[in-house]
């Protein structure tokens, strides 16, 4: 199952805190450079004109206990900065408008970041709202002070997540829908077996408003997929970040909901599965990709060289834009992501780390202004005569996050302390049926 450690002393060398915090300190700069210092709103890539998107603004709330805890900005400024910025989207108008910034307490995927306005004919996103909530809730559970601003971030991070009409979202199902759209309705695709969805259902029930019902949950559990991978038994999802984004916030370790309960097993341990079974596959490598191996892996949703056609060594190889990519079934291109490998430190640390050495030793910008480029496919090479392989032009807001948490959380278990303070969070894991461990 490929659990042994590299025989390169130098690979498996435990990196210091100075290394991980350096690595965490130029992601999270993202935060602080690609933010509109005028309403708090974060930018969803670097390209230059893009657009905020609401995930990546619930993930920039989610790091600001990290930058005051590793002293980048002093709690005062901080609860400041996250004051003004739940401000603004309480500000955001709600309603049924094409142009609205959201309704019934959800909000568009992407936002123009001057106007908070909806752009694109976007979707009204259940789960990129979620992880703006996330993101509120954490700063409300930090920042317990009796400041004016603190007092402040509490009061808006409530007012935020108590206006949400979760049962609107499930448009008369069990489960919730994955969005809507004021031209078409809902979309006819709803949060059903094993995924990120597993935070919208907590912070959902968590509700002290308008809650799921707790069938909702049973709904999404009932299509779980558990399978026997390389001899791993485990709760199946292809790609990694599945298996990350609720724990950012929640620690799942020794809490069981009914489903694990029968399987005497947790979500936390069915990520660490999920963290060598995707080693494994680049190990194994059945598509015959440059590149995969032991210290080169990590598959998810991300971007890529784009939707193309080409002869590679005699083999014709379709490769893909965005897309969620997963292992062992696929979709793969060839395209690994070093940002998925850090977010499961918490999870396998033991392969994560020489395996993250490994990148660093290639030309993906690790010391550089807000840390790894997300993406690169060394399967297709570049034909503008500059040789070398496609490596993502951009960062993007949606991939820092989970570095900067996930570090931290391996550390100190920050984010996961926070949270266990966090009311609706432990009310929705009851409400799902989560016992033992810490809940207790």
């Amino acid at each position: 199952m490929s659990e042994l450690l590299s025989t390169d002393p130098e690979l498996n060398r435990m990196p210091t805190d100075e290394d991980l915090g350096r690595l965490q300190f130029t992601t999270l700069l993202y935060y602080l450079q690609c933010t509109n210092p005028d309403n708090g709103l974060v930018r969803d890539k670097t390209q230059a004109g893009a657009p905020a998107s609401i995930a990546a603004i619930g993930m920039a709330l989610a790091t600001i206990p990290v930058v005051v805890e590793r002293g980048v900005v002093i709690r005062e400024f901080a609860a400041k900065i996250a004051r003004r910025r739940l401000e603004f989207l309480l500000r955001c108008h709600q309603g049924p408008e094409p142009d609205a910034s959201g309704y019934k307490g959800f909000f568009y995927h992407f936002l123009d970041i001057e106007t908070g306005r909806r752009v694109w004919q976007c979707e009204l996103s259940t789960i990129d709202s979620a992880f703006l909530f996330a993101g509120a809730l954490t700063v409300a559970a930090y920042f317990d002070g009796d400041t004016d601003d603190e007092v402040k971030v509490r009061r808006l991070a409530a007012a935020l997540y108590e206006r949400v009409d979760w049962n609107w979202a499930c448009d008369h199902g069990a489960t919730l829908t994955h969005g809507w759209r004021p031209e078409s309705g809902f979309i006819p695709y709803r949060w059903r077996g094993y995924d990120e969805g597993l935070l919208l259902y907590i912070l959902g029930l968590g509700s002290p408003t308008h809650p799921l019902p707790p069938e909702s949950y049973a709904a999404y559990t009932e299509s779980y997929d558990w399978r026997n991978i390389y001899g791993r038994e485990m709760l199946y999802s292809g790609p990694l970040f599945t298996h990350q984004l609720s724990h950012m916030w929640i620690d799942f370790r020794g809490i069981r909901d009914e489903f694990m309960r029968e399987h005497d097993s947790d979500y936390f341990k069915n990520s660490r599965h999920a963290t060598f079974v995707q080693q494994e596959y680049a190990i194994r490598n059945p598509l015959n990709f440059r590149g995969y191996g032991t210290h080169c892996w990590g598959f998810t949703a991300s971007d890529g060289p784009g939707w193309i056609k080409r002869n590679v060594d005699g083999v014709e190889r379709e490769f893909f834009d965005y897309i969620a990519r997963g292992a062992p079934f696929g979709p793969d291109d060839g395209t690994v992501c070093p940002w998925v490998v850090i977010a499961s430190l918490p999870f396998a640390p033991e392969i994560v780390i020489p395996t993250v050495r490994n990148f660093a030793r290639m030309n993906l910008g690790m010391t550089r202004l807000y840390g790894f480029k997300p993406s690169f496919n060394q399967t297709y090479t570049l034909e503008n005569g500059e040789g070398g392989s496609w490596v993502s032009p951009y960062h993007f807001g949606i991939d820092q996050g989970p570095v900067v948490l996930m570090i931290e959380n391996y550390r100190t278990g920050l984010l996961w302390n926070i949270m266990r303070r966090c009311e609706p969070v432990v009310v929705g894991l009851r409400r799902a049926g989560f016992t033992g461990g810490w809940l207790y």
